[in-house]
């Protein structure tokens, strides 16, 4: 079950973090996966961890916010099975000190990087009637979390995306979903605590994973693992969802 043999997948975001674990788990289980980062360094690595393991994968650079190179990367990958949208960035702040450079910053990574990934891929998808899109979007497109005003912004719209995709090519072969992790515990949030919590990296990390009912946070394989499933062929009558993955954030927090 879940082999993905001969499907051909685009990841975003995969120089670290989710994206890197989705990537690696989707080519273990038999994808030719094009790894998509703005990080060079990080992009390679992740892709030379794939070659090492007898995988395959390919590594490329391209800032999701340019429309034009999204373009161009993906007509020269020319086919496109599973596309899984997990660039994205974070801001702390209200919608009184979210500045307008922040603002702006996340909406162009977070919701037009998305836009272009999708139109991009769908593009490709619908010469083949066939394919799967992933958006990871996050447990505040259903709740308000303080200080993630811009944040809470962009995955409202990529929840958002993910139905109207999901709507528009339902007879076209082509599935859409995107999953809501709670917190996820990555490099980034490793660098928000040392930034801004300096010589308390220990004690707001343990805070910040208690605010999940399990107790802890999410580790990346975790969330890859739901990706792979939603994207196999296995979850062929899924589309049009959203997946909270949450350690019982939404249901359990009382």
């Amino acid at each position: 079950m879940f082999q993905l043999n001969g499907k051909i997948a685009a990841v975003t975001g995969s120089g670290s973090g989710i994206g890197k674990a989705v990537a690696l788990l989707l080519a273990k289980q038999g994808a030719e996966v094009h790894l998509i980062d703005l990080n060079e360094e990080a992009v390679n690595t992740s892709a030379s961890e794939i070659n090492q393991a007898n995988g395959k994968a390919a590594p490329h650079v391209c800032n999701v916010t340019n429309q034009q190179q999204v373009k161009e990367l993906f007509n020269s990958i020319g086919k496109i099975d599973v596309l899984v949208n997990s660039a994205g960035v974070s801001h702390v702040g209200n919608v009184e000190n979210t500045t307008e450079e922040d603002f702006d910053r996340l909406y162009k990574v977070n919701v037009k990087g998305v836009y272009n990934c999708l139109q991009a891929a769908v593009s490709l998808m619908n010469k083949n009637k066939s394919g799967v899109i992933l958006n990871v979007a996050s447990i505040a497109n259903h709740v308000g979390i303080t200080d993630r005003f811009a944040y809470s912004m962009t995955k409202g719209a990529v929840y958002a995306m993910t139905l109207s995709v999901a709507r528009d090519y339902l007879h076209e072969g082509i599935r859409c979903n995107c999953i809501s992790p709670a917190r996820v515990h990555t490099p980034f949030v490793d660098g928000f605590l040392k930034n801004n919590y300096p010589g308390r990296e220990e004690e707001m990390f343990n805070k910040l994973s208690k605010s999940q009912p399990i107790g802890r946070m999410a580790k990346p394989e975790e969330i890859a693992h739901l990706v792979l499933y939603l994207c196999s062929d296995e979850a062929s009558f899924i589309t049009g969802c959203d997946y909270p993955i949450d350690g019982g954030f939404l249901k359990l927090n009382n």
